[in-house]
């Protein structure tokens, strides 16, 4: 087996929603487990939440995410961000404009320094993004 390397998407609540968005802008496969199809034992107003959340895409990205039960630490936010990297302009400024929407656009995507479109934006379930979009060849 290959070894892979993908992010994996903590919040508080909220993993359902936000997996299926990231589903709407990626399209593909979602594969959603509540706590209780899981078997864990959580506090029972928390037993629907999404245990397990894992988006495989068309590009073939795999996005994994997952809601924290109240009894477990969780800093949200972190200090880390997800990035999309490529040349597909039209698919990145895509994956860009849908990622924003109802997010705050951190950096531009614009013409950076190094030649590439870049941008760095929050989206609405506060994961940072970055989109290198690059230079097409002279």
């Amino acid at each position: 087996m290959a070894v892979i390397l993908n992010p994996y998407l903590n919040w508080r609540s909220g993993a359902r929603e936000a997996m299926e968005f990231y589903r709407s802008v990626f399209g593909g496969e979602l594969n959603l487990m509540t706590f209780a199809e899981g078997g864990m034992q959580v506090d029972p107003s928390e037993s629907e939440l999404i245990m397990h959340g894992q988006l495989e895409t068309p590009d073939g990205f795999t996005l994994m995410g997952a809601d924290t039960p109240s009894h477990m630490p969780l800093a949200e936010g972190g200090s880390i961000s997800v990035s999309l990297s490529g040349d597909d302009d039209a698919k990145l400024r895509g994956f860009w404009d849908a990622l924003l929407d109802g997010g705050s656009q951190t950096v531009p995507l614009e013409t950076a320094p190094w030649g590439d479109a870049f941008g760095m934006l929050v989206d609405r379930f506060g994961i940072a993004w970055l989109v290198n979009i690059s230079a097409p060849s002279a």
